[in-house]
């Protein structure tokens, strides 16, 4: 494990140069750096046990003890902070409902599993087999139906209390539209604050209501409260089905982090694709089996160190370490609990239809050519599953929307590219093939 040299004079970055991963600021700018990763992450990993039921401080704990695991297993040559994944919300949410909060952890506790599984095939093997797996196009369906799978839990919250709601969805939009770098990369965070505010402000005449009670009667300091994944229930293998395309994603997400970081810092980065995968898998497994929600390398704090040019892994033990921090104080998770269900429906309007767009962003990025009718249907048939929320029973087992949804875009492709191979071929024997696509383009 590489140890870290002074960067410069310790106190600044020359123009056009980065802290290097193996490198460091002097201690003072490294801890604030570091708060900076927390201030980053925060607003995003709070929302995801508190729409899923989970507590807030337990999900921060292992949020932080999986960053410093990250760095470990990395072998501190990866800045990452592994923060709640929302590719989680929607499978913990009907597994939740359907089986209980057991069964929810057990499929976080899967994922892990596989998704370490997977790092270490990478390890030896390569990512290459990833890319011809899930090409952009099925990519980009995968974490887009995610997303718009969400949006009638969104609609349900924002119902509640429409008019703060409003309000919080606003101040979200307008601060990251009237902001640039930091500020607008913690747009959910200032609407957050806006829109608590706002009903703080409607309590005091009398509108709506906040129980502050639970804040008063918590301790500052105390253990989280821990739950054990629930592998003996009933519904527990249907529960676990529900959340295996989270596995791509978080390939996706983490392939994309090291690649990111690679770019910016050193190629070589690119060879601890495998270890990424096998450190996140390892953190979500360890949040799984008591009571923290699934972890993932955060975009928000990519953000920050695209800002201070800082990579430095530093940074991160110390924003692991203020995480745990934080976890220890009960009075936090019950502040956050206190929020109102309108503040919590307009910020998942924008933040669900955000985590579809960003799929959206990944055809775009990698010029997904919709001309070609395979690319058409792998994306249209996998969004409506999820949009209309498509379920296969049999007994007890049930597949739901994102399962179904993510195996339509796997099957479509991958099927609708052999289909085009072989009638290519067919073709070039004196067999037809058609003229164009049903939107016009090309053939398959």
């Amino acid at each position: 494990m590489p140890i870290w040299k002074l960067h410069g004079d310790g106190r600044t970055v020359e123009p056009g140069a980065v802290v290097r991963p193996d490198e460091r600021l002097n201690w003072p700018a490294t801890i604030a750096v570091g708060v900076q990763h927390v201030i980053a992450m925060f607003g995003a990993t709070f929302l995801v046990p508190i729409l899923t039921g989970f507590p807030v401080s337990t999900t921060l704990l292992f949020s932080g003890v999986g960053t410093l695991l990250f760095l470990l297993v990395t072998r501190n040559r990866l800045p990452s902070y592994l923060g709640s994944s929302f590719a989680f919300i929607a499978p913990v949410t009907a597994a939740t409902a359907s089986a209980g909060m057991g069964s929810a952890l057990a499929g976080i506790v899967a994922v892990g599993i596989l998704l370490a599984a997977v790092g270490f095939v990478a390890q030896f093997a390569g990512t290459g087999w990833i890319d011809r797996l899930m090409p952009p196009v099925v990519a980009g369906a995968i974490v887009a139906l995610i997303g718009f799978n969400l949006a009638p839990v969104a609609w349900t919250s924002f119902q509640v209390q429409p008019l703060i709601g409003t309000i919080t969805l606003a101040a979200v939009v307008l601060f990251s539209v009237l902001f640039r770098g930091f500020l607008g990369r913690i747009s959910i965070v200032l609407g957050v604050v806006v829109g608590y505010l706002a009903a703080v402000v409607l309590q005091l005449t009398g509108t709506d209501s906040i129980d502050f009670t639970p804040v008063a009667d918590a301790a500052w300091i105390g253990l989280p409260e821990f739950h054990v994944a629930d592998f003996a229930s009933p519904g527990t293998w249907s529960a676990i089905a529900m959340f295996l395309p989270v596995v791509l994603v978080l390939i996706a997400e983490n392939v994309g982090h090291v690649r990111g970081v690679a770019t910016m810092t050193d190629a070589s980065v690119n060879r601890s694709t495998g270890r990424a995968l096998i450190a996140d898998g390892a953190a979500t497994t360890l949040a799984g089996l008591f009571g923290g929600s699934g972890t993932t390398t955060y975009g928000e704090n990519i953000g920050v160190m695209a800002a201070t040019r800082v990579y430095s892994t530093a940074a991160y033990w110390v924003a692991g370490a203020a995480a745990i921090l934080l976890s220890l104080s009960p009075k936090i998770g019950a502040v956050f609990n206190t929020i109102p269900p309108g503040v919590l429906g307009g910020v998942t309007t924008a933040l669900y239809g955000l985590i579809g767009i960003i799929g959206i962003k990944i055809w775009v990025d990698n010029r997904v050519d919709f001309s070609r009718p395979v690319n058409q249907y792998t994306a249209a048939v996998s969004l409506v599953m999820a949009i209309a929320g498509f379920t296969v029973a049999w007994g007890d087992f049930q597949l739901g929307a994102i399962v179904l949804g993510a195996a339509a875009a796997l099957v479509i492709y991958h099927l609708g590219n052999l289909i085009a191979r072989a009638r290519k071929t067919g073709a070039d024997d004196g067999g037809p093939i058609p003229a164009v696509g049903p939107l016009g383009g090309d053939p398959l």
